[in-house]
């Protein structure tokens, strides 16, 4: 199979400030491997996200606002819906990865009993969990302003994929 790359973009819907970044989806970007939660992982620090964890998205609206997320789908599918409640339902499926720019909301809707994700931060960055609750902002918009573009995109590498297409945006 190709791999695809699909861009999505969401508004501010009042709870969830989500980004004038893209979000970015690589479709079949690792079946060829046929590769694991290790080899996802170290594929994402060998580019420098790191801080990575294994196994879930959380079920309900959230979104950090002092970093950016790549997840890497390792077997099976889910369905997560980004950019809050009014957001868009996206099913990654095993060799799927997406880039979550700070501030754009996930939530898992379904999953299969198989669903295996990894997920990573640029720089091995904590990260904060905010749900768009009331007095989370304008503290959390003014930090995801400060959040700085990473070194280099969490699939291809220093220079390419997300790197470019952030920075023309930022």
């Amino acid at each position: 199979m190709k791999m695809e790359t699909i861009q999505l973009r969401f508004k501010d819907d009042g709870k969830i400030p989500n980004s004038s970044l893209p979000l970015v989806i690589y479709k079949n970007v690792f079946s060829e491997e046929k590769a694991d939660a290790d080899f996802i992982t170290q594929h994402f620090a060998d580019r420098n996200w790191t801080n990575s964890w294994n196994n879930g998205v959380y079920d309900y609206h959230h979104y950090h606002s002092n970093t950016h997320e790549v997840m890497g789908v390792y077997s099976g599918y889910a369905t997560i819906q980004f950019g809050g409640e009014e957001g868009e339902k996206i099913t990654l499926e095993e060799g799927d990865a997406v880039a979550i720019p700070a501030g754009v909301g996930h939530k898992k809707i379904e999953a299969s009993y198989d669903f295996g994700v990894v997920g990573a931060y640029p720089d091995g960055k904590e990260y904060d969990i905010m749900k768009g609750e009331e007095g989370e902002r304008p503290e959390a918009d003014e930090n995801i302003s400060k959040v700085p573009l990473p070194e280099s995109d969490p699939v291809y590498g220093k220079m390419e994929g997300l790197i470019s297409l952030w920075r023309e945006k930022k």
